[in-house]
């Protein structure tokens, strides 16, 4: 494991403590939680756009073509 030292406001500080405490979590852990939540959105967020960049609007509508003019399925439907 790798130590870091950061650099924090005292307002934000003391409110990462009080969340920290109402999880029954250390700061520590609370932390690392927090910057892996962060990391995996970053990444979704990249692995989605090369997905999308890799799809063809040709082929999208070639699936989309697919779907009928019939009504909706039961639970389908629109509010």
């Amino acid at each position: 494991m790798t130590a870091l030292t950061i650099r924090l406001p005292d307002s934000v500080h003391l409110r990462i403590k009080e969340l920290a405490a109402r999880d029954g979590v250390s700061v520590n852990q609370f932390i690392a939680s927090a910057a892996a939540e962060k990391m995996a959105s970053v990444m979704t967020l990249d692995y989605l756009r090369a997905e999308a960049a890799q799809g063809r609007r040709e082929d999208f509508l070639a699936v989309l073509g697919r779907a009928g003019d019939g009504p909706p399925l039961l639970g389908d439907e629109r509010p």
